[in-house]
């Protein structure tokens, strides 16, 4: 199994998917969420795939209302007019890592296996994690590890990698894995583990400007009364989506009009997150932490603006 989709059922609802409208999964992966529109969708219908791993190729369906867009989603307003799509009906992101690149050990997103430190979604451009580790200054890496990772030990683990690389390169992760362990507590290996490869991985893909980018983005390809559907997995990519969704902007803050009124472009179709069921969390245990946030664009006179 390449991928199992997490909330299948309440992401394709939040869509409210209309036969012959046009919608975007934003991250094919294994084509689950894909598949569960199309099966909505009529004979007039349209949707767009963006994925930017080769991988994924393997997984397209066959059906000539789905086009694939070989791509990171940060440009979809460039392909969506590529494609004649001025604005569509509902746009979907399922973010984080898919199963597949947890499990493929030649990819070196876990600390399950031992292997080189790509990280790379996209592995024909960029910095490998390896690369990364071994050219970055230590306040550079430093702040990667606070950031992304939300690590306490950030400076102390960037001065241990700057001090080990010194005497030879950070090449595989079990070289990753010998340079932290002495940060790694005995009751919190794994998430402290978790926490350095997360915040890797972010920066490898620059995963949060690209969010920033999509939303941005999604608020013009989008058609008033459109939905945006979004699951994250993690506390960065969920606060970016909240404020987003709430406030219009990413620091969450409330920028009312003239006359008082707050100025977000959306409105809320939930207002509490949507988190997977216990048989869910048990059939499939990436489920454990992702959320699901829906919103409806408004309805506005005058031109739309992009919110920087």
């Amino acid at each position: 199994m390449y991928h199992i989709p997490v909330l299948l059922d309440e992401s394709l609802n939040g869509l409210n998917v209309q036969p012959s409208g046009a919608y975007v999964d934003l991250t094919f992966g294994g084509g689950g969420h894909t598949r569960g529109i199309l099966a909505r969708l009529g004979r007039r219908g349209k949707l767009y795939g963006f994925d930017q791993d080769m991988d994924a190729e393997a997984n397209l369906p066959d059906d000539s209302r789905f086009v694939f867009v070989r791509s990171n989603f940060r440009y979809l307003s460039n392909f969506m007019r590529y494609h004649g799509e001025s604005q569509v009906d509902g746009i979907l992101a399922d973010l984080g890592v898919s199963s597949h690149h947890f499990d493929d050990g030649t990819r070196g997103f876990s600390f399950r296996f031992d292997s080189g430190l790509d990280m790379r979604m996209n592995r024909r451009a960029g910095k490998t994690a390896a690369d990364i580790l071994n050219t970055d200054t230590e306040e550079s890496l430093a702040s990667i590890f606070h950031f992304y990772g939300e690590l306490k030990a950030a400076r102390r683990l960037a001065a241990r990698i700057v001090a080990v690389r010194a005497a030879s390169p950070i090449r595989t992760t079990d070289d990753l894995l010998q340079t932290v362990k002495p940060f790694a507590g005995r009751d919190n290996d794994r998430k402290f583990l978790a926490q350095v490869f997360q915040a890797l991985r972010i920066r490898v893909n620059d995963e949060m400007q690209a969010l920033r980018d999509m939303l941005n983005q999604a608020l013009n390809v989008l058609k008033p009364g459109g939905r945006l559907v979004v699951i994250t997995y993690h506390s960065l990519e969920d606060r970016l989506v909240k404020n987003f969704f709430r406030a219009g902007n990413f620091d969450g803050e409330d920028r009312p009009d003239f006359f008082g009124n707050r100025s977000t472009p959306f409105q809320l179709i939930n207002n509490r997150i949507i988190t997977p069921s216990i048989e869910e969390i048990e059939r499939n245990p990436r489920a454990r932490s992702a959320k699901l946030r829906i919103a409806e664009k408004k309805q506005y006179d005058g031109a739309e603006k992009t919110i920087a």
